[in-house]
């Protein structure tokens, strides 16, 4: 029997969850609705949410090269964030497991120095990153935004995998030393597979953060086709081209390839493939 205390409750609890998904939504909502309206109708003096008139053509006029080159920002931001994912996540799982397992002279010290890195913004590594990166001569190139990328996310990318590999049994990992793997057939054959759920929220993490960017990819990248989306977005701004119903369109546009990202690995983040592997 439910009671008046546990109805309260309950409604107090749906009436926030409604409220956080409106808060999360409405702006969704909003880019649609414009992208979805007129040029005139985007900037009426009389606003409304739903549009009097349906038309696809800033959808149109974005996907075509004459007014917008989005394809070619497409292609560089998906280029910069799928190698800074793919190389986050191949040295992460090195330096993490080697924080978690194995035992060495300075391996406290590698850790604390990591977690004290983080502890800095961004912001202020802009100036050194800046330095060693034109010292380099990688300057506006797509080479030095991947490089800045790892160098901001891999604390991030060792602490989340290195707590993770820590769950995990390490009966299992002697038991496989014992059968003749070693170290690195260990990590490929054990430690990989039992560990695709961190493995894949960190990958969303890393190629989230590269892909959003606006800060360093406006300081690193000035050739225009070189430029990642969110530099091309503020560059619409400021062309002849640029109207309202365009830029919402290009945002939604923007923000597929994550969703579609986060759909194809959502099920990995339900865990729990450590437990079969120690019963087995």
């Amino acid at each position: 029997m439910v009671t008046t205390n546990g109805f309260a409750k309950r409604l107090i609890l749906y009436v926030l969850v409604a409220l956080t998904l409106f808060t999360a939504i409405f702006p969704f909502l909003m880019m649609l609705s414009t992208a979805l309206k007129p040029s005139a109708e985007t900037i009426s003096l009389n606003p409304t949410f739903f549009p009097r008139h349906i038309t696809w053509e800033n959808f149109r006029d974005v996907l075509n090269p004459d007014v917008f080159p989005f394809w070619r920002y497409f292609l560089n931001s998906f280029q910069i964030s799928f190698a800074t994912a793919l190389i986050s996540v191949v040295v992460g799982t090195m330096g993490a497991y080697s924080f978690a397992r194995l035992d060495y002279k300075g391996r406290g010290v590698f850790q604390k120095g990591v977690l004290f890195i983080y502890m800095f913004s961004g912001v202020l590594l802009i100036v050194p990153l800046y330095k060693m990166v034109t010292a380099a001569g990688l300057y506006d190139t797509k080479v030095s935004l991947v490089i800045v990328y790892i160098v901001l996310t891999m604390p991030v990318t060792l602490y989340m995998l290195g707590n993770y590999f820590r769950t995990i049994p390490e009966s299992l990992e002697e038991a496989a030393l014992i059968d003749g793997l070693n170290r690195f057939q260990v990590i490929y054959k054990i430690i990989v597979p039992l560990s695709l759920p961190a493995i894949a929220s960190v990958f969303i993490y890393v190629f989230m953060i590269a892909w959003n960017d606006y800060l360093f990819a406006s300081i690193f990248i000035t050739s225009e086709d070189k430029m990642t989306l969110p530099i091309g977005l503020s560059h619409l701004f400021q062309t002849k081209n640029f109207v309202w119903g365009r830029m919402m369109a290009a945002s939604l546009l923007t923000a597929v390839p994550i969703v579609i990202l986060f759909s194809l690995v959502e099920k990995y983040f339900s865990g729990g493939l450590t437990e079969g592997g120690v019963k087995g």
